[in-house]
């Protein structure tokens, strides 16, 4: 994704590699699997377990489903894998 300059972003970590996010916002399960699987949209059959840890104070760990989201903060880590079919 790309941050404007004057938009302030933290960094999470899906799958060890490091993506900047917009400060203050959310992110939702479709898109940290795009991050991790570019060709998401193209198999909408596939499944996929999201773990994360480093979360907000109210929920530093969890998992995320599909239609969810959850609020980025800096250093937050992000685990996706395919779990296969529906």
């Amino acid at each position: 994704m790309n941050i404007m300059k004057d938009t302030k972003a933290v960094t999470i970590i899906v799958e060890g590699i490091p993506h900047e996010w917009p400060k203050n916002s959310e992110i939702t399960y479709s898109q940290l699997v795009a991050l991790e699987f570019p060709d998401f949209a193209q198999h909408p059959e596939a499944t996929y377990s999201i773990k994360y840890t480093k979360g907000q104070r109210n929920k530093p760990e969890g998992v995320l489903v599909a239609g969810g989201s959850v609020k980025v903060k800096e250093g937050m880590i992000f685990n996706v894998s395919a779990t296969g079919q529906s």
